[in-house]
């Protein structure tokens, strides 16, 4: 299948991605604007208003339609409401085909030399393309979702579950399917190459790695699908981990933490989001312990793709809620809102633990950019948060190769990692504590 992609004309791939690209825009932005709390009949491709005007065929074609609706429907929505949802369009449209000839044609995740070393090798240059083509995809759809959340976030500072949770579970199963869907790497013996700037051997199969749930350390035995059930239970409780943080949670200590754990439990029972929480919990389990439990052979690495997407998904996940929790305790508010929780745990899912980390501290950077510019302009103090993690999940499939590599060592001490991010918790506590200090005085 990859072969007979490869082997149409460039041009005529970075088309098709160009058409899929407007469409999966137009969608978008039915998305946006009818998963928000405040839904709203903008799209054309929404029911109309009562009140407005006959809607054509040709109002819903891709980007040409709302310059079509841009004169009609003024009244109704505002005079500029056209504006962004055709830019989002045209974006997605070269966003695509950008993204595809980056990853697939430029290697652009990979180091220079070694996109040099590839490409005097035919061979090997086809069979690193065939490879990545898996992360585009998954890069791709990655894309488009966090598309619809920061939108949404930025509209009504909130992230909806129908846009994570629907998310998570399509990738978890593309990330089976697609066992190299994640990052890249590369092995010491490319690099070895790379330094001694030498030919590639025709007698040497070199394959481009994926950063998976150990990389850089090697991937344990113990780590693997059937009849390892430690690897089960470390893949079922991630798994579990985020269908409790489904679950709606009020936690009220007013009248003690008994009554808080009574109240919390009385009101999961009695919401009807509980019993679907459960059916994905009741089905993902089968479906995790099904995967796990074909995965015998050694050379079946369908498992060690969904184990780390669903350590992913707790790390990440976790962070955002460990930071939310302390947020909370220093702020003595709501510092963060729950979607954030659900959004970093769907990137954590694609792109793994050890770029989420990374996604960790791009953020806030991105972060204090945007609260500087509302400062100057006095927009408000209120940041969505979601967004910046988008812009940093950007940053980092952008930056990956030097990322990565400056990385790489550090990963491969993983005792290092824990006592970093504990570090950096304190560091996070102390700083929002003296901050609400400083408001109080």
């Amino acid at each position: 299948m990859m072969l007979w992609i490869l082997g149409l004309p460039l041009e005529l791939r970075l088309l098709v991605l160009a058409i899929f690209g407007c469409v999966a825009g137009s969608l978008c932005n039915l998305a946006i604007y009818r998963l928000a709390y405040r839904q709203r009949s903008i799209s054309p491709w929404s029911l109309p208003l009562p009140d407005a005007p006959p809607r054509s065929w040709f109002d819903r074609l891709p980007i040409l339609g709302w310059l079509s609706l841009s004169s009609r429907e003024i009244p109704l929505h505002g005079r500029g409401f056209w504006i962004r949802p055709l830019l989002i369009e045209v974006g997605l449209a070269i966003a695509l085909p950008l993204l595809y000839w980056w990853e697939i044609e430029g290697l652009g995740q990979l180091p220079i030399e070694l996109q040099n070393l590839l490409r005097g090798s035919p061979r090997h240059l086809e069979v690193a393309q065939i490879r990545l083509h898996q992360p585009f995809v998954m890069h791709a759809l990655l894309l488009l979702a966090m598309t619809i959340a920061s939108f949404i976030d930025f509209d009504e500072k909130t992230i909806p579950d129908e846009v994570t949770i629907p998310g998570t579970l399509i990738g978890l199963v593309l990330i089976a399917l697609l066992p190299f869907g994640m990052l890249p790497c590369w092995h010491e013996q490319m690099l070895l190459l790379v330094a001694n700037r030498a030919n590639i051997p025709p007698n040497i199969q070199l394959d481009l790695g994926t950063v998976w749930l150990t990389t850089p350390v090697e991937w344990p035995e113990c780590f693997n699908g059937w009849p390892h059930g430690w690897s089960l239970v470390i893949g079922l409780g991630c798994f579990w981990l985020w269908c409790i943080g489904l679950l709606p949670r009020p936690w009220r200590t007013r009248h003690g933490y008994g009554r808080a754990w009574a109240l919390m439990v009385a009101r999961i029972r009695r919401e009807p989001f509980s019993n679907f929480v459960l059916l994905i919990a009741v089905l993902g389990t089968v479906a995790v312990a099904l995967v796990w439990w074909l995965d015998r052979h050694p050379a079946t690495i369908s498992w060690k793709s969904l184990l780390s997407g669903l350590v992913g998904i707790c790390v990440s996940g976790g962070i955002i809620w460990l930071v939310r929790i302390i947020g909370r305790f220093a702020l003595r508010k709501e510092a963060m809102g729950f979607g954030d929780v659900t959004l970093m745990a769907m990137i954590g899912l694609v792109v793994g633990w050890q770029a989420s980390l990374m996604i960790f501290f791009i953020a806030p950077i991105v972060g204090l950019a945007w609260g500087l510019f509302q400062l100057v302009t006095g927009r408000g103090n209120e940041l969505p948060y979601g967004p910046f993690l988008c812009m940093a999940t950007l940053v980092v499939l952008w930056k990956w190769a030097e990322l990565w590599t400056w990385a790489a060592p550090v990963f491969a001490m993983p005792e290092l990692v824990p006592m970093t991010m504990a570090a950096c918790m304190g560091m996070l506590l102390v700083l929002l504590t003296g901050l609400r200090l400083i408001r109080r005085g």
